[in-house]
């Protein structure tokens, strides 16, 4: 591939283009987004490389869709909803991300904090979420193939830890990796019944906010290869 399709393929043509991408922005905002720098990120992450090329049409549609392996690309609203509760308190240095799926929410991460530490079940996914950060030259991500309910224990703790499937209950290794102040952003819940939570860790304890219902997949045990 030549520079110049390179670059074609990263901006986009059709209902892939940037005008595409700007009305997404726009509806983000409308949406109550207000983070700039979190806009700005999922404005220039071409988005249509994290799906099927048969859908790539539909990239920047504010909806979640499939992958593969029962899973799907989390709705852009969600992505910045996500990030911008990571990023209420102010910039992080060292974030995990629990279910890299397609890795686009990795890629918005990657731009946002300091440093990415993604745990992903399903080895196919995480190395296809691989080879896309580096054709985007994303270098400040290191992934880890494992159980999301299990964390990253090893390189803990974390300033801010994103979990993008739905978990039964608030995993207790991952308030165990959270820093003192860290943000944890986490569905919670089962079936139609789902909240989406923003756990902080306090002084002497957490504290839990409600944020409204959300639809994700199940955060499942166990690597899948």
């Amino acid at each position: 591939m030549t520079r110049g399709q390179d670059d074609m393929m990263r901006r986009g043509i059709g209902m892939t283009s940037q005008r595409t991408r700007e009305r997404l922005i726009q509806r983000l905002y409308e949406e109550g987004i207000c983070n700039a720098k979190v806009l700005e990120v999922i404005r220039r992450t071409p988005r249509h490389l994290f799906v099927d090329e048969a859908l790539a049409h539909r990239a920047y549609e504010d909806t979640a869709l499939p992958i593969g392996h029962n899973q799907t690309i989390s709705q852009p609203y969600m992505v910045a909803r996500m990030s911008e509760l990571l990023l209420e308190a102010g910039p992080l240095d060292k974030v995990m991300e629990i279910g890299t799926g397609s890795g686009y929410q990795t890629a918005v991460l990657s731009q946002l904090v300091e440093r990415v530490f993604s745990v992903e079940r399903i080895k196919v996914l995480q190395d296809r979420a691989k080879e896309r950060l580096v054709e985007l030259n994303l270098r400040n991500v290191v992934f880890r193939w494992g159980d999301g309910w299990e964390g990253w224990p090893a390189l803990a703790p974390y300033n801010g830890i994103i979990v993008t499937a739905v978990a039964t209950d608030v995993p207790q290794a991952l308030l165990d990796q959270l820093a003192p102040g860290g943000r944890l952003v986490i569905p919670v819940g089962s079936g139609e019944v789902q909240q989406l939570m923003l756990i902080i860790r306090e002084e002497h304890g957490f504290s839990r906010r409600v944020l409204g219902s959300v639809r994700f997949v199940p955060l499942l045990n166990g690597p899948l290869a």
